[in-house]
Parts: structure tokens; sequence; C-alpha cells
């Protein structure tokens, strides 16, 4: 009897759970390009691009292996654009005894599977994806017995559970996390490596001008047009990050550079988390580097407790939480989204380069996203909706179970510190230090206050008051409130003040102070 599996444009792994027991001589494969999915949000060009031209080379695949796919494409005149209007179209053509399809990454879209059994009276099995390293049931049992659900205790537990850079029961190097190594600026006249994308095939071509066609409005530039659209490509960039890129990773994982988008980062969470690649290679082949002795340690720990620590912790989160999590709002974030985060048009240096950068490339690394656009908009007090929002639409690699937890615990603290302990708030200082950008911009990181008073610097100390009667008890931010308490009183009314003018203003940014020579 014919089964109809369900592959879902993130679930491009050959040994997905969903495709094991594949019958090539009854069984269909059903995927479909639906205009659901990528109106949903305003996406990236690229991020639509390198979806729908994975989903196409991955179906050709499959026939390849002599395996039967039915596809809808994006531009079908059939196509209802509607997972459930699609596999309701199948259904009769194909009269399946049952569907199959491995569980989703969104917690909209698994609500809408669960409906189908009895909207369709067919059997309907929702298989566990295993591609991960953490079931969700082995979480939720970590979880359990925890007040607090910190990430470094769930790491340390994943790389028992893994094996990765231990020896027996110790952590190789003799301790667990290397992050202080990690955290210098890039140094005057070190360049990373190039990054030389590939000429597009006909496949890939075909999709880049359906999606010039079908959606110009949308944000970010469609070309260059460098991800790679095949399990074979994503393998080139993993043996190419290795050996190029790893062995400065960890030192400059942190820093940010004017030109200089990628630095040393892989680049291949959008091949995770669409599943060209898996956790386990990539960690297994970061690790087999630092034991050959071309890549240092504290490299591949960091790049390692990413893929092994975060992407697995927050997975764990979302599905745990949700729906609840997502409506949380610890600190009463209520601005609405400056138009700047579209546009990049902000005399603010920093925020203009990620933007610009995430505009070009469908891409910024993981300090611009939390320490430059995440800490404006936690300084700022924006909705977290909106920031999420934001998030999920213009980054490659952005789906719901990752992007959510991320943005919504470690950017925003709208969780009340469920991911993070504190806020990651700060000044025009740390952008300073860990990049270049404070070099040529319109305002001064040292001043506090005035005309030429870096945002970061009043909106810092601005969010500290006004969130003090929520954050007074956190033992992390003592700091922060002795150095608060020796600002005047008469100092604090203007920041308030300025801050409040900042944020009140036209696209919630000043006009730009005339001062040609820092543009020369």
């Amino acid at each position: 009897m014919t089964r109809i599996v369900l592959v879902l444009g993130d679930q491009l792994s050959r040994g997905l759970s969903s495709l094991r027991d594949l019958d090539p001589a009854h069984d269909i494969v059903l995927m479909a390009e639906l205009a659901e999915e990528t109106t949903y949000v305003r996406h990236h060009k690229q991020k639509i691009a390198l979806i729908l031209s994975a989903m196409r080379h991955f179906a050709a695949g499959l026939r390849a292996e002599g395996i039967r796919v039915d596809y809808i494409a994006l531009d079908d005149p059939a196509n209802t654009g509607s997972f459930t209007k699609e596999v309701a179209r199948a259904i009769p053509r194909h009269r399946p005894e049952r569907i199959i399809v491995t569980e989703p990454g969104e917690w909209r879209v698994l609500q809408m599977i669960e409906g189908w059994e009895a909207q369709f009276g067919l059997p309907v099995e929702i298989r566990e994806d295993d591609r991960f390293l953490c079931s969700l049931a082995e979480f939720r049992q970590w979880a359990a017995p925890r007040k607090t659900l910190r990430m470094e205790y769930f790491y340390r537990d994943m790389r028992r559970r893994t094996g990765f850079l231990m020896q027996g029961d110790d952590p190789v190097g003799g301790q667990w996390n290397f992050d202080s190594q990690n955290r210098k600026a890039l140094p005057t006249g070190l360049r990373p490596p190039p990054r030389r994308p590939k000429p597009p095939d006909a496949i890939t071509q075909a999709v880049l001008d359906l999606v010039a066609r079908r959606f110009p409005d949308t944000f970010g530039d469609l070309l260059p047009f460098r991800w790679a659209v095949t399990r074979h490509g994503a393998l080139e960039a993993l043996d190419r990050f290795v050996a190029l890129s790893l062995p400065l990773f960890g030192e400059y994982q942190d820093a940010m550079a004017e030109g200089e988008p990628f630095l040393f980062h892989a680049l291949l969470s959008p091949y995770l988390n669409i599943g060209l690649l898996t956790a386990h290679e990539v960690c297994r082949a970061a690790e087999r580097a630092y034991h050959m002795g071309d890549a240092p340690l504290n490299a591949v720990e960091g790049f390692i407790r990413q893929i092994i620590g975060w992407r697995e912790y927050v997975r764990g989160i979302y599905w745990m939480k949700m729906p609840d999590y997502a409506r949380t709002n610890a600190l009463h974030a209520d601005r609405p989204l400056p138009w700047f985060y579209w546009t990049g048009d902000t005399a603010m240096r920093c925020m203009a380069q990620t933007i610009t950068d995430t505009r070009r490339n469908a891409y910024a690394h993981h300090i611009q996203r939390l320490m430059v656009t995440g800490n404006f908009a936690l300084l700022a007090g924006i909705r977290p909706a909106e920031v999420e929002e934001w998030y999920l639409a213009v980054y490659a690699d952005a789906f719901d179970w990752v992007e959510l937890p991320n943005t919504h615990g470690m950017v925003l603290w709208a969780d009340g510190g469920m991911l993070a302990s504190k806020p990651y708030a700060a000044s025009g200082a740390y952008i300073d230090r860990m990049s270049d950008y404070c070099r040529r911009c319109a305002y001064d990181p040292r001043i506090r206050t005035g005309p030429r008073a870096c945002p970061f610097n009043f909106l810092y100390w601005d969010f500290l008051m006004r969130n003090r009667p929520q954050l007074a008890g956190n033992p992390r931010l003592a700091l922060s409130w002795r150095n608060l308490d020796r600002i005047s009183p008469q100092e604090q009314t203007r920041i308030r003040d300025q801050a409040r003018a900042f944020l009140d203003a036209p696209g919630t940014t000043a006009p730009a102070p005339e001062h040609p020579d820092l543009f020369g």
C-alpha cells in the first residue's frame, strides 16, 4: 500500500527518520514550495532562494535513486500555497494508506500536522527528528530536576554523552570552556580567507530568477548568492572552514570589522538547519583537526560548544516551553522596531554596517546579532515579537526553534532570565573594544551625553535606570549598580532626557552631527 512521506524544506537529509524505510516501489515523497512559508515573515531573498534550490536538488537526488517524488513548485498554477491544502490535493492522486512526516521544527507547523488525522481520515505518523544529538525527551529529563536551566551545565553533559573533546570523564585540556581565550579584536593587517562562491547551476539559476520575479520587494540583496545548495557543496564548505578558518576562529570569534562580514566564522549553520550537514559530522571534523594538530583547542572547543551546547540547548528550551514562552515580556518592552532595521540608514556606524552586511549576505555573526542589533533592541525596549520577526526574516539560518529562544531569551531577556543569567546590555565601549566601527562613526563611544555621545552610552544607562525595579536583585549586575550610583542626579536626568528624545525622534535616530573630518 502507498504511503505519502512529506519532506519539509528544512529536512533535506537522506538519513531523515521518515525516509529510512522508504519503499520506492510503493511510497511517494511529497515536497512543496509554499507561498505561506515564503511570506509569513518578510524572508530575505537569499534565504528563500537557498531553501528552494536545496529542496529542488534534494528532490533530484531522490529521483536519481529511483524514488518517486511528487514535487509542487512555487509557480505551479495549481499550487494552493498551503501545507494542508497540498496534502489534501495529494491524497486523491496517490490514495495512500497513511501519511508519514518527521516532526517539524516549528510549533505552528506541528499544530497543523497534528490536525491532519481527523481532517483527512488517515493515520498520520509523526516521527522523531533524531538528527539532533539530544532528543526532546532527554532534554526534558535533564531539565526536570533543575531550578535553573543554564546552558553551561547542559553543555558539559553533552560533552560527556557525545565524547567530544573528552579524555575518559575529564575534558581535554583540563577545563570545559575556553571562552576567555576567544575575545580578541581583529589585529590590523590580519585578513580572513576569501569566500569564492561557485557559479549557480541551472537549478539554482532558475530559482534565483523565480525569486527575483516573485519577491522583488522583500528584504535583502539576491546577488551575489554564495550559499551551497547540495550536500556535496555543504561538505566542501565544511572542509574549507576546517582547513582555512577554524585555526583562528577561536581567538577572533567575537571580533567585528568593517568590510569583513564573515571573518573566520564557519557559515555552516544554514546547512545544519536545513539538513545538508549533521551536527555529529561537523563536530567530528573540528575535533579531528585538533587531534591532528591543525587547530588549537580554544578554537575547536568554542566551535563545538556552539553546536552541541547552544544549538541543542535552545531547541530543548523551545519545545519544552512553547507556546507560552513566546508571550513573555519580563522587561515590559513596548517600542516598535525602528525603520532603520530594514534600511541600515542610521548614523550609528555599527548598526549601519551590521544591517548592511545582513542585507547583502543574509548573515551576521553571533556578536553582531547579540551585541549590536540585539543590544540596541534590548536597550531601546523594542517589543520582543517585532525583534524576533526581524531576526527570523533576515538570516539564512533562522528557523523558529533556534531563532526564538536566542532572541527572546539571550538577546532581549524577555523570559526573565531562563536562558541568560543577566541581560547582555553594553555601552559603546564594548563595540569600540571589539570592532573598528567606531573609528569613522559620527558618534564618540567615550562620551555619555551631548550631541556627539554614542547612543549606546546614554541608552545603556537609561536601560539600567528604567529597569532597576526588575533587575535590582541580580547579583551579576552589582558592579553596574555601583557605577550607576556614582553618576550624579543631574547627569542621570540628562541621560534620561537624551535617551527619550533619541528614541522618540522620527525613525528612532538623530541626524548625524557634522564632523567631516571623521569621514576623511
